[in-house]
């Protein structure tokens, strides 16, 4: 069971998630989208919105500190384990109850706004209920890691080092066993929404406008009121080029 849960699946769930992204670029170029619901909403959706983006990418930020650096790379720099395990319990907590509490917001929007309500699919329904317990996951896991690490066992001693050994194709099985179960249920829960990622609204978060931060100014020059073209009546002839060079 645990070579077919962290050797196996992994590599599934990251099959899945690449083809289904081919797949939906190339046939639902027009779906790939959040269908906004701004037009029937927009009080709420001002408040929802941004608590849950920014506490999703302060989840993501932690996500990488904890499982992409090793720990002796913290070592090595002067910050002791009770010290990363202090920032990462306050940091992750702030982080995980503000995605949260934006998502809640944004469900309840969503069912009493009828409009929006009639607009939320299958996939949508399905997609909010793996969201939301990979979020209450996320803080459980947060908080297991406090009472893990005074028995001496971290999820930077066994989920991280599972996860990076992913990247060179020899998964190290017997890490990510030993890690206690609140990390292999989050652990679960994350690969099932990666897995249905593409069929669901969530595909726009792989076409974020980066191109905005680089692009060009855009310019605009008000016309001024001694250059203005004086209005012409609905009924005065338009001139061809010629004749308004012969009248000049």
């Amino acid at each position: 069971m645990n070579i077919l849960l962290w050797g196996v699946l992994p590599y599934v769930m990251f099959v899945v998630l690449v083809g289904g992204l081919i797949w939906r670029y190339r046939y639902d170029q027009f779906g790939w989208t959040t269908r906004s619901s701004q037009l029937y909403e927009s009080r709420l959706l001002r408040i929802g919105s941004p608590i849950f983006h920014f506490g999703l990418l302060a989840v993501i930020a932690g996500h990488f500190f904890g499982l992409v650096i090793p720990k002796s790379w913290t070592e090595a720099v002067g910050m002791s384990e009770g010290l990363y395990h202090f920032n990462a319990l306050l940091v992750g907590s702030i982080a995980g109850v503000g995605t949260l509490g934006g998502i809640i917001i944004l469900i309840y929007r969503r069912r009493k706004t009828g409009p929006v309500f009639m607009a939320t699919t299958n996939n949508d329904k399905l997609m909010y209920v793996v969201l939301v317990a990979a979020i209450i996951f996320g803080l459980w896991t947060t908080v297991a890691s406090v009472f893990s690490n005074t028995h001496g066992i971290t999820y930077r001693d066994t989920v991280s080092p599972w996860f990076r050994s992913l990247f060179i194709l020899q998964p190290d099985i017997a890490a990510m066993a030993a890690a206690p179960l609140a990390f292999h249920m989050h652990t679960l829960v994350g690969m099932a929404l990666f897995t249905i990622w593409p069929f669901t609204r969530l595909v726009h978060a792989f076409t974020a406008p980066l191109h905005y931060l680089f692009r060009p100014y855009i310019v605009y020059r008000s016309r001024d009121k001694g250059a203005s073209v004086p209005a012409r009546s609905g009924w005065s002839e338009v001139g061809t080029r010629d004749r308004d060079t012969r009248k000049r």
